[in-house]
């Protein structure tokens, strides 16, 4: 059966021509250099402006011609007309002279502007092209060679002069035709020159179209050009933000295909560092917290006076081991959190989050701490939700959050807003402490970095918790600031305001 027979065969085959096509404009990409593909594509946008500047060309080349070719002829027939009226008068003069005077010598005259007569008629008729002009040459020719034998006759000596006058009324009346035909020429021939020029310019008007052909061809080979760079840049983005799981496999030009190569080969060796790093960490981590345990534990046992009374030295080496003992739990709950920056496994899976209910528990896991320092706590409790990566957003509020109650001052507030846009969702964290110098707001972000500690703090970091929130807000095309306090709140003189932007990609949102 047919194709017409059979709707099946006929739907699926423009899918085939479709599928063809790309086929072939994917080969073709992959054959070519970028360095080629753009001679190409110069080419083909050229091609149709050069043809219209040819045509152009040509139709003002005619035009000029034409014009040329106009104006000689209104010189030559301007000149025929002087010509003929200045050679006739002086024609019919001496002739007249001659009948009244009868003198031979006039007659020579006579004959001597008749043989210029001829020779003006003759080079005007070999180099006009106009019928009626030419049959007028020649009659003003016939009527001239008339009055010639005329004059030369025996019986010329019994004209008179009103006669002899009459006879070149005839000669006359031709020269009149042919100024009145001379004019409708010069005339004819502007209007021809005026239609040319008209329809030169309809020409080029219609050959604009070249120009939106012309785009159509550059946009088609700036896509070629810039679609496979655009995907490069993707790939490369993926790696900024830690994704080292997907396989990089372009298709396109010879550079993309060495550069994809290139960029797969970093991304092999990238994921065995980050695998290496991440297992590191981890058995690190897991071996120190275990005989840590062990040592917080009988720290803590001393210091109750389960196993009898210190004295007051003994009291005071059990609270610097104490300290020492929280501070270094800090240090591995820093390098769990930092291990999540360098698992990139762990920034996958977005989720619905409930932004209230995230800064509570953050919140409630710091309360001993917010109770140590007598801190008032003023969060933004309206519903709002976002999709994004939990556990990431915990480790971010957590550490923001403690750097707020370490540097607050005793019975201080924290106030936590948020609010949105189309584009993003902002989030400010701000304290009474302080402050952060506008010379150090970038600095605090270097790893390992502490500034100056409040007096009498409980709170020991390791540098390490703002370096780990703006890593990961940097893998969650988020970012963050560092402002005085004062320009988000007038109420506050002094304090940090850390702000918080994240992509605004939720859909359904009660605020």
């Amino acid at each position: 059966m047919t194709s017409l027979n059979n709707p099946k065969k006929s739907k699926r085959l423009p899918r085939q021509l479709t599928l063809s096509f790309f086929g072939f404009s994917l080969s073709f990409l992959n054959k070519i250099s970028i360095k080629k593909l753009t001679l190409i594509g110069f080419t083909f946008v050229a091609m149709p402006l050069v043809m219209a500047l040819i045509f152009g060309a040509n139709k003002a080349s005619e035009l000029a011609q034409k014009s040329t070719s106009a104006i000689y002829n209104v010189a030559q027939l301007t000149q025929l007309n002087s010509k003929l009226d200045e050679t006739i008068a002086k024609l019919e003069r001496s002739a007249s002279q001659f009948v009244v005077l009868k003198d031979d010598e006039l007659l020579a005259i006579f004959s001597g502007h008749h043989k210029a007569l001829i020779d003006i008629i003759q080079e005007t008729s070999a180099k006009q092209q106009d019928k009626v002009l030419k049959e007028q040459l020649t009659s003003l020719k016939a009527e001239s060679d008339r009055i010639k034998e005329l004059m030369l006759n025996e019986n010329i000596d019994t004209f008179s002069l009103e006669e002899i006058q009459q006879e070149f009324k005839p000669l006359q009346l031709i020269n009149e035709q042919l100024e009145k035909r001379s004019t409708f020429v010069v005339n004819q021939q502007v209007l021809d020159i005026q239609q040319t020029t008209e329809e030169i310019s309809d020409n080029i008007l219609e050959r604009l179209y070249i120009i939106p052909i012309t785009l159509l061809i550059a946009g088609v080979f700036i896509i070629l050009i810039t679609k496979p760079l655009k995907r490069l840049t993707d790939e490369i983005q993926l790696l900024e933000q830690g994704s080292f799981e997907q396989e990089i496999n372009l298709h396109g030009p010879a550079e993309v295909r060495e550069i994809a190569d290139a960029l797969e080969n970093m991304r092999q060796r990238l994921h065995a560092l980050e695998l290496q790093k991440s297992s590191f960490i981890r058995h690190i981590s897991h071996e120190l917290k275990t005989p840590l345990a062990a040592i917080r534990e009988g720290t803590e046992l001393i210091y109750d006076n389960s196993v009898g009374p210190l004295n007051e030295d003994q009291q005071e080496i059990c609270d610097i081991i104490r300290v020492s003992v929280n501070r270094l739990q800090r240090l591995i709950e820093d390098l769990l959190d930092f291990n999540i920056v360098l698992d990139s496994t762990s920034l996958h899976g977005l989720e619905k989050i409930s932004l209230s209910e995230l800064i509570n528990d953050a919140c409630n896991v710091r309360k001993l701490d917010i109770k140590s320092k007598n801190l008032t706590m003023k969060c933004n409790n309206s519903p709002y939700f976002v999709y994004s990566n939990s556990k990431q957003l915990s480790v971010i509020l957590d550490n923001i959050l403690s750097n707020a109650i370490k540097y607050s001052p005793v019975n201080g507030d924290i106030t936590i807003t948020y609010s949105s846009s189309k584009e993003c969702i902002t989030i400010n964290i701000i304290d009474q402490g302080p402050g952060i110098d506008p010379s150090l707001s970038e600095k605090v972000f270097d790893a390992f970095y502490q500034g100056k500690a409040p007096i009498n703090s409980q709170i020991k970091g390791s540098g390490l918790g703002l370096t780990i929130v703006k890593e990961l807000l940097l893998r969650l095309n988020g970012k963050i600031e560092v402002i005085p306090a004062r320009k988000i709140s007038a109420a506050n003189e002094s304090g940090a305001c850390i702000t918080i932007t994240l992509p605004n990609t939720q859909t359904d949102n009660e605020l």
